[in-house]
């Protein structure tokens, strides 16, 4: 499609001029997500959905968050130059969307990150028919086969149960998976106080505000060590393995990752129980999405671009990759100063 170009601002609408998830200040960027990969500072005109602007806002300073915000609605269409937008949710986090453009009766739709799996915390994805399909390759191997999320927030709960004298303290996004797993929680009939490193609250008291319910959650800084013991703790990655998690009564320490599935990774985090609990499709969803869209031509970016491209040739379907600089997988995107915590 002759009218998107990869640059190194990111993805290119020459009939828009605008950039989708821009890397460097742009005047006019269209954001999927507020993941801070995706959601860059100091953009002139910022197009997105309201919770991704809300959160951008929190994060990183009303001023930092575009100079002019706009709004946009799931489903709402707008114009930027000659070219139709509306934005389609993608299951990913709260606010996330697929960018669909229309242009000289073509239809590309950019997916950012997605997720086919139910999440209570976010709008589900939702699938749309297009003559190009731009999609992440996060999981991109057929060894990355994820099981339900329940399954893995059962075996959380088991071990709880096996070892009340223990902290069990979860390494998670800040943003999205935090949530997640706290709802999923209270889906598995968790009911008691869980506990949030401080860098973690904030994002939890915006799902909130935006309706997504929660339950009872207590700041871990300041808790004794009696109140801790046999509880949940949610942390950033970064601090399950430091000094923050060791002044936890003989912690647990767990960490939900989609790349929780390979066993090394795991090790190599010090990690104890594994939570394969991912906000990305995996191998058999990006197929099946790919497939479904019914697009003519599939770019693939971030991720493992060349496993998946295979996977398409053999089913008759075209595949670029784009090669893409600068985006995340599921690293920990919460800034480390905001991780300098202790528990007493």
């Amino acid at each position: 499609m002759h009218w998107l170009t990869p640059r190194p601002e990111g993805l290119f609408c020459t009939p828009g001029d605008f950039y989708i998830d821009p890397l460097h200040p742009v005047s006019r960027g269209v954001i999927s997500h507020a993941h801070a990969d995706h959601a860059r500072p100091y953009h002139q005109d910022v197009f997105t959905t309201p919770e991704t602007l809300a959160i951008m806002r929190a994060r990183m300073g009303e001023d930092r968050a575009g100079t002019h915000q706009h709004e946009i609605a799931y489903h709402e269409r707008f114009r930027l130059g000659d070219v139709t937008l509306w934005l389609a949710p993608a299951g990913h986090v709260l606010g996330s969307a697929q960018i669909v453009m229309e242009y000289e009766g073509q239809r590309a739709v950019v997916s950012g990150d997605y997720k086919r799996s139910p999440d209570p915390t976010c709008q589900p994805f939702e699938l749309v028919p297009c003559d190009l399909f731009v999609t992440e390759a996060t999981f991109a191997l057929p060894v990355f086969r994820h099981p339900p999320p329940q399954h893995e927030i059962a075996k959380l709960l088991h071990d709880v149960a096996l070892f009340p004298e223990r902290t069990h303290v979860i390494g998670c996004y800040a943003l999205g998976k935090c949530q997640r797993i706290i709802a999923l929680l209270r889906q598995g009939g968790f009911n008691g106080p869980i506990w949030l490193h401080g860098a973690l609250k904030p994002v939890c008291d915006l799902y909130q505000r935006f309706g997504i319910e929660l339950g009872d959650l207590r700041s871990a800084t300041g808790a004794t060590k009696a109140e801790l013991r046999g509880g949940i703790v949610l942390a950033p990655p970064g601090a399950i393995a430091d000094r923050w998690a060791r002044r936890l009564p003989d912690p647990v320490v767990c960490l939900a990752s989609g790349w929780m599935q390979v066993r090394q990774r795991a090790k190599a985090r010090g990690v104890e129980l594994p939570l394969i609990i991912s906000d990305h499709s995996d191998w058999d969803e990006l197929l099946q999405t790919c497939e479904e869209t019914g697009a003519a031509e599939i770019w693939v970016t971030h991720g493992r671009e060349e496993a998946l491209i295979h996977a398409l040739a053999q089913r008759g379907i075209k595949g670029r990759a784009l090669r893409l600089v600068g985006y995340g997988d599921e690293d920990d995107d919460t800034p480390a100063e905001t991780q300098a915590e202790t528990v007493s």
